[in-house]
């Protein structure tokens, strides 16, 4: 009995204690050293793959310094819209300065000229004031690759001696249409219009005539035809009676020719963004497929952010400035 009380006392319940105590440190001590090699083998996995990630991320670095390496160095060659010809030539000063393995040759000759060149694979890159599909046939289109690099604004310009500040839409029509052809008919002086169209090729001309003559033709008894806006510019400044239109970009630090306003609204930045200002479009650089890595690199540099201040410096605008209505308005 006295065994049994002991047996039922407290030793007992210690022993009985001790003993669960000691078999579940026996248990904790067999898990503990089960999750001790678990960790071990858990530990070595995420050794190794974080090794292996670490080599696949020094292999894409590699590869991409390769790409890079390979982007900056060969030739591009561009060529088509007049009106986006000196941002391209000022991009391509600053960018070969940055690249000295790089060469970039930009020439002119009108939207229809870029396209039909960079389709041909004549050049590297094809310069349009519009959208390619206005320029070339469905399938030809299909296989360009457009990038919009920017907007740009259309001005009709004439000599600032002329006196005229201001035309009406329809006012400009019968200019260009060659119903007018005294400036005293539409409040100026009693001077003949000297008209400056361009070739049915140009971009600039493609726009001018949707969004500031309607969809008008014009008239085919023009003083002089070109897609030379400098020799457009200098003609105006040359004859006090002559119109023409170039882009905005023309304008910068001209104090010649003056942009005309257009029922009230002035040529500006602004007011395009805003979308009091009808007569603009995007800039277009077209590459065949995706382009040559240099290509693309150019490109690239154009519409990043080191080079995104000299863009409205020039006269051009920035196309995530352009609000929702205007856009809206364009298509």
């Amino acid at each position: 009995m006295r065994k049994w009380s002991v047996l039922n006392g407290k030793k007992i319940g210690c022993v009985i204690l001790a003993g669960i105590t000691a078999v579940g440190l026996a248990a904790c001590g067999g898990a503990a050293g089960t999750g001790s090699s678990a960790a071990g083998t858990i530990n070595q996995k995420t050794v190794s793959t974080a090794a292996a990630a670490k080599t696949t991320a020094a292999a894409i670095k590699t590869t991409a310094a390769a790409a890079k390496t390979a982007a900056a160095s060969g030739s591009v060659t561009c060529s088509g819209s007049s009106a986006l010809l000196p941002l391209v030539q000022a991009a391509a000063e600053k960018y070969m300065k940055i690249n000295a393995g790089v060469t970039i040759a930009a020439n002119g000759g009108g939207s229809g000229t870029g396209l039909k060149q960079v389709s041909d694979g004549a050049v590297d890159i094809g310069d349009s004031d519009v959208f390619a599909e206005e320029k070339l046939d469905a399938a030809l289109a299909s296989a360009l690759q457009d990038h919009k690099v920017c907007t740009v604004t259309m001005a009709a310009v004439v000599n600032k001696s002329l006196g005229v500040k201001n035309l009406t839409t329809q006012q400009l029509k019968d200019i260009f249409t060659g119903k007018v052809q005294n400036w005293k008919e539409v409040g100026g002086p009693d001077k003949g219009v000297m008209l400056i169209t361009r070739p049915s090729s140009s971009g600039t001309r493609a726009l001018f005539k949707k969004w500031a003559l309607g969809g008008a033709e014009e008239a085919d008894h023009s003083a002089l035809e070109t897609d030379d806006s400098g020799t457009l510019l200098q003609t105006v400044q040359d004859n006090d009676g002559a119109i023409g239109y170039v882009a905005l970009s023309y304008l910068v630090n001209n104090d010649k020719v003056m942009g005309v306003a257009i029922d009230g609204v002035d040529p500006t930045l602004e007011n395009t963004c805003s979308g009091k200002y009808k007569v603009w479009g995007f800039e277009h650089m077209y590459t065949k497929g995706e382009g040559s890595p240099a290509a693309k690199a150019f490109i690239d540099y154009m519409t990043g952010k080191d080079f995104a201040s000299s863009i409205e410096s020039m006269g051009y605008g920035i196309a995530s400035k352009m609000t929702d209505a205007a856009v809206a308005a364009h298509k």
